[in-house]
């Protein structure tokens, strides 16, 4: 029962949006009683229910079953407080311009930790004209390889997609760019910041 919404995690909701057990049984057409024994834990809400409980409760039904109460606070969208997810099972690249609960292929994914890139994954910056050239030497096999590289700005992302057997490489726009991404399939996401650039 890891991936399912538990007792605690419904009162503890509850409570903060000043609801009894009633006027939550109310919302979702079930009896009072039986909010209580979800509670307490001697039952669980029908799957039926888990949409209109994520309602009424004012989360989605993925902040439900993880237990998690996600806000994102990022209410300017500051785009470098933003986040990036990748799914393991089908490669899908989410950008979010904050915190946010992201599920793909049935999986709920957790954000990428950035580290400062290492020799192994160090991107090569040149200016050509008005865009940074970006190249990585580093292996591009089906089982190890640089996904994708980003350029973040406060206005936007540039992502290029990079495949096995290509080159590590992109251009992307100066104007604005305060980071550089790159993602390793087996190391994970790599940053240079914008005082590390030329």
């Amino acid at each position: 029962m890891d991936n399912y919404v538990t007792g605690a995690v419904i009162k503890r909701l509850r409570e903060n949006k000043k609801m009894t057990q009633k006027e939550l049984a109310q919302k979702i057409f079930v009896t009072s009683k039986a909010v209580s024994k979800w509670e307490t834990g001697k039952g669980f809400p029908d799957v039926g229910l888990l949409e209109a409980l994520g309602k009424a409760l004012d989360v989605s039904v993925i902040e439900l079953l993880s237990g998690k109460d996600i806000t994102n606070l990022n209410k300017a969208c500051n785009m470098a407080k933003g986040k990036f997810y990748v799914c393991p099972v089908c490669g899908n690249i989410i950008q979010t311009s904050g915190e946010a609960v992201i599920s793909c292929c049935g999986i709920t994914l957790p954000p990428l930790e950035a580290e400062r890139a290492d020799e192994e994954h160090s991107l090569k910056v040149k200016i050509v004209e008005d865009e940074y050239f970006v190249t990585i030497n580093h292996p591009m096999t089906k089982e190890h390889y640089i996904s994708f590289i980003v350029a973040l700005s406060d206005q936007g992302v540039q992502l290029v997609k990079l495949y096995p057997e290509e080159d590590a490489q992109a251009r992307f726009k100066i104007s604005r760019v305060r980071k550089l991404y790159a993602y390793c399939k087996l190391h994970g996401l790599f940053e240079v910041n914008r005082k590390d650039l030329p």
